[in-house]
This record gives C-alpha cells, structure tokens and sequence, in this order.
C-alpha cells in the first residue's frame, strides 16, 4: 500500500485524528520556521495525509495559520504562561511577576522559539487578515496580564498591560538574540512598573 493510499484510508476512518494530526504538525513547523518557509506540501508529507484531506479540513494554508494560531493561544498564552504563572506565584503581584519566571525557563529552553504571535505579524503585516488575527491573539495576552493587574488592585490597568506586553514582547526578542538573562532584566523593570500603578 502506498503511503498516500495509505494516509488516504487512515484519513477516512479517523478524520479527527488527521485533523489532529495535520494541526500538530504544522504547529511545530510553523513554531519553529514562520509562516512562509512552510509549504503546504511539506506539511502534508510530513503529517502523513493526502492533499485532500489537508483541504478538507483546511481550505487554504491562510485557514490552517489560523488554526496554528488558535492553537497556540490556547497551548502558550493560557496552557502555559498564564497557568504556570498563577501556579507559581503566590500573591496577584506575584503572580504577575512569575510572568517572567515563566519566560526565563523557557528562554533557556530547547523548546524556545520565540513569539508565534510576533513572527506573524511580522512576516505578514497588519494588513494581512493573518497579521490581524496575530494583533488579536497579541490582544488576549494583554489581557491576561490586565486582569493580573486588576486582581492585584492596581490602577490604570489598560496603560499597565500594554507596558508589561512591552517588557514581555521586549524580553523575548531579546532572548531570540542569544541574551539568556532577558527575562530576569524584563522582571526587574516589571518591579518599577508595579510600583508606579500600585
């Protein structure tokens, strides 16, 4: 049986495991490479399915960067840094501060790789509907961080997020230049923010 027969009738009997599948893959190869460097054939190749199946559950490359990014929200911004965030802090400012805890893990990590969120928008523009929907998702992470700040009763919690998503974006891309210790310098910057919104 040949592999795209194969992946054919896999697709068939199990077309939520292929979807599944499909998104997982592209999810790491978008995490890692951007948008743009990916091709909608190595995608598939790689996921083991055929054309027509990507298609079915996927109409263009557009709708499945639009998965990835819904399921990137949903694994880093809420699965992962807002979860561990509030596992580890102890206090709502704690919590907020276990933000960049949080990053210095994972800038130190193999698994690092940078902003999802950030990379699309860049390689694709405001424009774009997938710039858009990265402006969106960048959205729901200000507001996680403005409901930290609103739990730890500080003040002028819209201006407070977006200057933490400063210190947050600032971070990571300097992490992605090879600066390790850019989440312990964002957390002591975040200390003085804290202390003039309190």
């Amino acid at each position: 049986m040949t592999t795209e027969i194969a992946a054919t009738v896999f697709s068939a009997a199990s077309p939520a495991a292929a979807r599944e599948r499909i998104l997982r893959t592209a999810y790491a190869l978008f995490s890692r490479r951007g948008v743009r460097d990916v091709g909608i054939d190595e995608v598939i190749r790689r996921s083991k399915v055929a054309k027509a199946t990507l298609y079915r559950h996927f109409p263009s490359k557009d709708a499945l960067v639009l998965a990835f990014l819904e399921m990137r929200e949903k694994n880093w911004t809420l699965g992962f840094v807002e979860a561990e965030a509030r596992r580890l802090g102890k206090t709502p400012e704690e919590r907020l501060l276990a933000i960049f805890d949080v990053f210095d893990g994972w800038f130190r990590s193999p698994e690092f790789d940078a902003c999802a969120f950030i990379n699309v928008l860049l390689e694709m523009r405001s424009e774009h509907p997938l710039g858009r929907a990265s402006i969106r998702h960048l959205d729901t992470i200000r507001s996680v961080v403005r409901t930290l700040a609103d739990e730890a009763g500080l003040r002028d919690t819209e201006n407070f997020a977006r200057s933490w998503h400063i210190l947050m974006k600032g971070s990571i891309i300097s992490a992605t230049e090879g600066d390790a210790d850019a989440a312990r310098r964002a957390r002591a910057m975040a200390r003085l923010l804290i202390e003039q919104h309190r």
